[in-house]
């Protein structure tokens, strides 16, 4: 099966309440663990690739780990730019083979995100690319790049259906209080629940309910939604690692999302989170391993179970494909 494009995985998405996954990609050992998980659950990828992914493993070799994904599992896998930050980057992945791209113009006015958006639209449409834009400014750490969550910024609804129409962009990113990186939140913004555990403010879904009446059946995109499980920050605490107070969005607030207009979710921190967690358990059971093939498969592993539980438990997608 070839690359596929979102449009008719976010319409099946729509009318069936569940979302799918937008996992992000750098090397071979995490698209193994992805897409391994995605074919025992028969659910449909997207696999997307940063400025920084592509700068570490280089576009094409990026590509090519994809196609032999394909091959390996004959899922619909879409192949998506993340966070695409001017008109000739999201070119680029247009020429190389990706399916779709976003391009994030929401540090621009209104007016300048519009017309950046739209240069990016009808370059990929007239390729049969789609294009995901952005309206709202997420807080944290994206590819080393920080936002401060005094310069973050909540989607105003009364913007979205100007944008959309204007643009004529396929999906949305919104802000609704999701935020990048593993520590999403101050200890102060959150409270503590009985186990003493800070529990996070609350998504505003009041945000997310009005964009919906505004853009009935349009397909939604949440950024920075890993959910920091804890399981991967306790085993990275107690190896060596120093997480404290790694604040993810709850699970249970994701899947209400997913049962919406939110078509796509994506998640990156809790695969590093996992991966991490896989080597730095090894790398202390066995202080003497040097094999990368070793210390690498128990990190993959972690990759696996990690998104094996996403696709079913948190996203829907599973037996979707």
């Amino acid at each position: 099966m070839p690359l596929v494009t979102t449009t008719e995985m976010f319409r099946k998405a729509y009318d069936g309440g569940y979302a799918i996954g937008a996992f992000n990609v750098n090397n071979m050992e995490i698209i193994q663990g992805i897409t391994e998980a995605a074919k025992e659950e028969n659910a449909p990828l997207i696999l997307q690739v940063s400025a920084g992914a592509r700068k570490y493993a280089k576009h094409a070799y990026l590509v090519k780990l994809v196609e032999a994904a394909l091959e390996d599992t004959d899922l619909p896998i879409a192949l998506h730019l993340d966070h695409g930050a001017d008109f000739e980057i999201c070119k680029s992945c247009v020429d190389g083979g990706f399916t779709s791209v976003m391009i994030d113009g929401s540090k621009l006015p209104f007016e300048e995100n519009i017309a950046l958006t739209k240069k990016v639209v009808e370059y990929a449409h007239a390729h049969n690319v789609v294009v995901e834009g952005e309206l709202g400014k997420l807080a944290g750490i994206e590819d080393a790049v920080n936002v401060s969550a005094e310069d973050a910024s909540y989607t105003r609804p009364d913007e979205v259906e100007e944008f959309v129409e204007k643009t004529g962009v396929d999906s949305l990113a919104i802000a609704i209080g999701t935020s990048h990186g593993a520590f999403k939140f101050k200890p102060e913004q959150c409270t503590r629940n009985a186990e003493g555990v800070l529990v996070p403010p609350e998504l505003r879904f009041d945000i997310l309910a009005e964009i919906e009446k505004r853009l009935p059946h349009f397909p939604i995109v949440l950024h920075g939604s890993s959910s920091v499980i804890p399981k991967y920050v306790k085993i990275i605490n107690e190896n060596g690692g120093q997480l404290k107070d790694a604040i993810g969005i709850p699970e249970d607030q994701l899947r209400r999302a997913a049962k919406s207009s939110v078509c796509k979710i994506n998640i990156d921190s809790d695969l590093r989170l996992a991966m991490t967690a896989g080597i730095r358990e090894y790398m202390a059971a066995h202080p003497d391993a040097f094999d990368p093939r070793e210390y690498l498969k128990p990190a993959r592993a972690y990759i696996k179970e990690l998104v094996q539980h996403k696709l079913v438990h948190v996203l829907g997608c599973n037996g979707k494909a």
